[in-house]
């Protein structure tokens, strides 16, 4: 995140448009707005990491939160370029998020049945 921030800031600089102002040329637009989506899905993606850290697999969810990292990154890059190539990382990190929300209610729901039913699964 600290380097998503920092490319905000080199794109303030280079359109000379200083806080609070988010608003200017579409390039700036673009590296705001891609940054404050990531900002947007991180409570999201630290609740399910943690989520399927805990009840599934602490090795799967931190294999998978690498790949989170990868998404946002190509999510970044692309929305800085294009608006259209930005769709790549957003369904990748869909993925991911699904895949993690997906580990956590199979390990939470393992956990319950393995603790009130006496089922191992």
């Amino acid at each position: 995140k600290g380097y998503l921030a920092r490319r905000v800031g080199w794109s303030r600089m280079a359109h000379k448009i200083l806080p609070p102002a988010v608003s200017g040329p579409p390039e700036f637009e673009q590296t705001f707005r891609a940054h404050q989506n990531c900002v947007e899905f991180y409570p999201l993606f630290l609740v399910t990491l943690w989520t399927c850290g805990m009840f599934f697999s602490e090795v799967l969810a931190a294999a998978t939160g690498l790949v989170y990292m990868a998404a946002r990154q190509l999510y970044f890059n692309g929305y800085t370029q294009s608006t259209k190539k930005r769709l790549p990382g957003f369904h990748l990190t869909l993925a991911v998020l699904l895949t993690l929300s997906v580990l956590a209610v199979v390990g939470i729901t393992r956990g319950l049945l393995d603790k009130y039913f006496y089922t191992h699964i």
